[in-house]
C-alpha cells in the first residue's frame, strides 16, 4: 500500500498484503510530505496523520492502463487515504489505484501516480508482477473516464529500499506531466511476509 500526508511524512502502504503470496512481487509503498498528502516508503509503514489535499478538479480519472510490450492490460480504480494516514490500495492485484489526490493524465502538469500489490494468496499474481521488465523507451498508456489515452514513455525502472522512497519527488503534483506505477519487489521475508523493496517505474509524457 501507499501511504500519504500533508503535514507530515506519511507512507504508503506497506510491500505485504495480508495475503501476500510468497515467491511473487508483492504491493509496493511510498511515503509522503508537506502540504499535498503524498505516498511516502512503504506498502505497510507506520504513517503519521494526514489530512488529504483537496482532490484536483477538471480532468476525468483514469480507468485503464496498459503496457503493451508487457502485456499488462489492468483496470484502475481510485483510492484515497485510510484512517491510518495510509493509501489505499485495491485488494485484486488485477486491479490498480489512483492516488486520488494526486494529479490525472489529464492535467496539465504533476504526476499520475498509479499502485497496485504485486500478488495475492487469493488472487494469485498481478500483471504489475512484470513491471520490472520493463525498459526505457517503452511506452505505457493510460486511458481516462471521458476516453482520452494519455501516452507516456519509459524512463526508469528501480528498485528502492521501502523505507527511502523520494516521495516529494514521486508524488509532484506541480512538476512536469509524468507517470509512477509502483509494486513491490525484491526480496520476500518468509516471516514477516514483505518485500524489501518497491519496483518504481517512471514515465515522462509523451509530446
Amino acid at each position: 500500500m501507499l501511504v500519504v500526508a500533508l503535514t507530515a511524512m506519511t507512507a504508503l502502504a506497506a510491500c505485504s498484503p495480508p495475503d501476500a503470496e510468497g515467491g511473487a512481487s508483492a504491493p509496493p509503498s511510498v511515503a509522503a510530505p508537506s502540504e499535498t498528502p503524498r505516498p511516502t516508503a512503504a506498502v505497510d509503514v507506520p504513517v503519521t496523520a494526514a489530512t488529504p489535499p483537496p482532490v484536483k478538479e477538471g480532468s476525468a480519472a483514469p480507468e485503464r492502463l496498459v503496457v503493451p510490450d508487457l502485456q499488462v492490460d489492468m483496470p484502475v480504480a481510485p483510492v484515497g487515504v485510510q484512517d491510518d494516514g495510509s493509501m489505499e490500495i485495491p485488494t485484486d492485484p488485477a486491479v490498480g489505484g489512483w492516488y486520488r489526490y494526486g494529479s490525472a493524465p489529464g492535467d496539465d502538469d504533476g504526476t499520475t501516480v498509479i499502485a497496485a500489490h504485486v500478488d495475492s494468496r487469493v488472487y494469485g499474481i498481478g500483471p504489475l508482477a512484470r513491471l520490472r521488465e520493463a525498459q526505457p523507451g517503452q511506452t505505457v498508456q493510460v486511458t481516462d473516464a471521458a476516453g482520452a489515452t494519455s501516452s507516456y514513455t519509459v524512463e526508469s525502472v528501480t528498485y528502492i529500499p521501502r523505507a527511502a522512497l523520494p516521495v516529494d519527488e514521486l508524488f509532484d503534483r506541480d512538476g512536469p506531466r509524468s507517470l509512477v506505477l509502483i509494486t513491490c519487489g525484491g526480496d520476500f521475508d518468509e516471516q514477516t511476509r514483505t518485500y524489501s523493496d518497491n519496483v518504481v517505474l517512471v514515465a515522462r509524457a509523451s509530446p
